[in-house]
């Protein structure tokens, strides 16, 4: 049995041909940037107060009375999303950044949000199990050949 592959099916609008092929090979570096950067201002919520966050103190709390977890994953999170959602953008040393927060993502699901449901306007699980997905995806793929990973010529 052969697998079909994907370029073998016809455009369903042949005119924008042209167009997806020259988009193609961003795909992939578009979603990277978008997770890293969307992850980055969560990061800075809890690390600095940034945009409408606690800080590191008052979220290390919250984590400590709310959810029952150790102060010191506030500042554990806070780094993984900032610090890495920045290095995961830039696809710097991709694999093992993108291993840590589908990682931090998992815990999220589990120990935070599952038992709030699936939707996220409600607290729930969607959010940080897309996050997760989408991270490690580029466990699996690393930083592909728009990232600096390939442009130092060394994948971790």
């Amino acid at each position: 049995m052969s697998a079909i592959s994907v370029s073998a099916a016809k455009p369903l609008l042949p005119f924008l041909s042209p167009i997806t092929a020259a988009l193609t090979p961003l795909a992939e570096p578009m979603v990277r940037v978008a997770t890293g950067l969307l992850l980055l201002p969560h990061g800075a919520q809890k690390l600095f107060g940034w945009f409408g966050g606690y800080g590191l103190a008052a979220t290390g709390q919250f984590f400590s009375t709310k959810l029952g977890l150790p102060a010191s994953l506030a500042l554990i999170g806070g780094l993984i999303e900032f610090v890495g959602g920045l290095m995961l953008a830039a696809g710097l040393v991709t694999r093992p950044v993108a291993a840590l927060i589908a990682g931090m993502m998992a815990v999220a699901v589990i120990q935070v949000h599952l038992p709030a449901g699936f939707f996220w306007t409600s607290g729930g699980f969607e959010y940080p199990l897309l996050w997760g997905l989408l991270a490690l995806s580029f466990v699996v793929r690393g930083g592909g050949r728009y990232s600096l990973d390939a442009l130092i010529g060394r994948e971790f």
